[in-house]
């Protein structure tokens, strides 16, 4: 068996494995946002969803063959931004996706992420539905009887972006 080894980014040296370097810390760093938060069970629907959509932030955010996330302010501050609910996440997902594929890079990490995007964009869920409730009058309330259908992403994006609040 040949020796794992990356360049930092998921790619290969001397022949060895590929190893998603960069993806494995990006998936790290969602579940500890995750967990520490505590808002869901780990193991759960929406805890997957919000780890995969908080993964393919940090993972994205940073620059292709660049190193892995680290907590900074910089970068949760960017982290907040792009899972904020007036913000266009999926086209944001889908270009950058489309630009590491465009230059060629990032290997099984790209794989990774684009399993993730699939899953989250292709998998629906029903849950409460928060759009279009707005102000914090009691007839603003959210009935979570009242389910509706939704794509996993639009589960797993809040709680992110909460859980990083949290953090």
């Amino acid at each position: 068996m040949l020796p794992e080894s990356t360049n930092g980014a998921g790619g290969t040296s001397g022949g060895g494995l590929a190893v998603p370097m960069a993806w494995l810390c990006a998936e790290y760093l969602a579940d500890e946002v995750l967990r520490a938060a505590a808002l869901v069970a780990p193991g759960s629907l929406e805890y997957r969803a919000g780890l995969q959509a908080l993964a393919l932030t940090v993972l994205l955010s940073q620059e292709p063959d660049g190193p892995a996330g680290a907590w900074d302010a910089d970068r949760t501050d960017a982290w907040l931004r792009h899972t904020a609910y007036d913000r266009p996440w999926p086209p944001w997902v889908e270009e950058r996706l489309a630009a590491r594929r465009t230059a060629g890079g990032d290997g099984p990490d790209l794989a990774l992420a684009e399993s993730a995007w699939r899953r989250l964009r292709d998998t629906w869920v029903r849950a409460a539905d928060l759009d279009g409730r707005t102000g914090d009058a009691p007839e603003y309330a959210v009935d979570e009887a009242e389910q509706i259908w939704l794509p996993a992403w639009k589960l797993g994006l809040p709680l992110a972006h909460l859980s990083l609040h949290l953090r």
